[in-house]
């Protein structure tokens, strides 16, 4: 597409800056090869959902990738992308356009975490003559699902129902979901430590019960850059790292230049009497997520921005309606509002960046000057 100036884009619209988004790849590929020989990285396209961000991730090879929705692992697929885990729960209704798709020749590999999906996977196997790959997802954390490690009768039971129909367990994975309350760089560090040695203590089990069990698979993007020791993992999985967000730059894993993704906005009017500025954006385009909350400072529905990229002091979004978000200095702050006229146009942060990108088609591409130099679509659904 032709350059295109930012103040021609109608608002709201996802902005990327693909020369952050270039670092912040590399810095995850940097810090894997630094903590671990021979680990793999599986990166998460959950967050990107799009062709064009995944070549840049993937470098130019053909995987391995995890997905979160099986339209992911099929648009990925189509792509020329062939090695794909499905990292959400299997729903036995899924079952048939899991089979579908490896009859494609993708290998396509799912997770459990209970025996009556187990059961329901090697029915599956057996009725289809496909041996479907299989993670058993452990609960590292406590804070979603999975086989707690020290369950090992359990985690040998739905190893052994998922092998007894031609199923293959090729392993186990977790996702330590709680890195995300961590308050300080040491607790971090003890979350990748913990999430390292429950995944091998689970992969332990299986190969003594005799099951080769070759996977040992980790991640999410606050323990991958705060892990010192990868040994015995082969993988690690995280995908916000592409983009980074407020939360990441609320837990200290990035810093707020490095976040990639924002969106463009306009002012529409003012309540002067209230201090407040209203923009075309609200949480269809910001999200719901308020995951900053929590955190030491409370960013709102997203912290605000020059259209240049340059945050303004103490701006964020404080609330936000359907199609309306409201611009105001922070509650506490003694920042002063700035003057932005009707018609002025300013980047939002997002606090989680999946949550934001969904809400949008497509990217628009920033070049060197911050004009559009191209629009990259991305795909929603199930």
């Amino acid at each position: 597409m032709d350059e295109q100036p930012l103040e021609t884009i109608e608002t709201p619209a996802l902005l990327l800056d693909p020369a952050k988004l270039e670092r912040n790849i590399e810095r995850m590929r940097a810090q894997l090869a630094e903590a671990g020989d021979g680990v793999v990285l599986r990166p998460h396209l959950k967050t990107a959902k799009s062709i064009e961000v995944a070549r840049r991730v993937l470098g130019g090879s053909n995987g391995p990738i995890t997905v979160s929705t099986l339209l992911e692992a099929e648009r990925f697929a189509e792509a020329g992308i062939t090695d794909i885990l499905y990292a959400v729960g299997i729903a036995q209704a899924k079952l048939d356009r899991v089979i579908e798709i490896r009859r494609r020749e993708i290998d396509l590999t799912i997770i459990t975490d209970n025996l009556v999906a187990a059961e329901a996977i090697a029915a599956a196997a057996r009725a289809s003559g496909e041996p479907i790959p299989v993670l058993i997802e452990i609960d590292s954390d406590g804070h979603r699902g999975g086989v707690p490690p020290e369950d090992r009768d359990r985690l040998i039971a739905i190893a052994r129902t998922l092998a007894s129909g031609g199923a293959v367990p090729r392993g186990v994975m977790t996702h330590y979901g709680g890195s995300y309350d961590a308050r300080s760089q040491a607790e971090l560090g003890e979350a990748a430590r913990r999430e390292r040695e429950t995944t091998l203590a689970a992969a332990a089990t299986l190969r003594a019960a005799g099951f080769e069990a070759p996977v040992a698979s980790i991640g999410s993007t606050p323990t991958a850059l705060n892990t010192k020791d990868l040994d015995g993992i082969t993988e690690v999985r995280a995908g916000v790292y592409h983009f980074f967000d407020l939360v990441m730059a609320g837990l200290g894993v990035c810093s707020i230049d490095e976040i990639a993704l924002s969106v463009l906005a306009t002012v529409i009017g003012h309540q002067q009497d209230k201090g407040w500025i209203l923009v075309d954006a609200g949480w269809m385009a910001m999200s719901r997520d308020r995951g900053t909350a929590n955190q030491a400072v409370d960013q709102g529905y997203g912290l605000v921005c020059d259209a240049s990229g340059l945050p303004w002091p103490d701006l964020i979004m404080t609330s936000a309606n359907q199609e309306h978000g409201i611009i105001a200095v922070r509650p506490g702050s003694g920042a002063v509002l700035p003057d932005l006229p009707v018609g002025t146009q300013l980047r939002i942060l997002p606090n989680h960046a999946c949550a934001t990108a969904s809400q949008f088609d497509a990217y628009h591409v920033l070049g060197p000057d911050g004009a559009v130099t191209g629009r990259w679509p991305r795909f929603n659904g199930w």
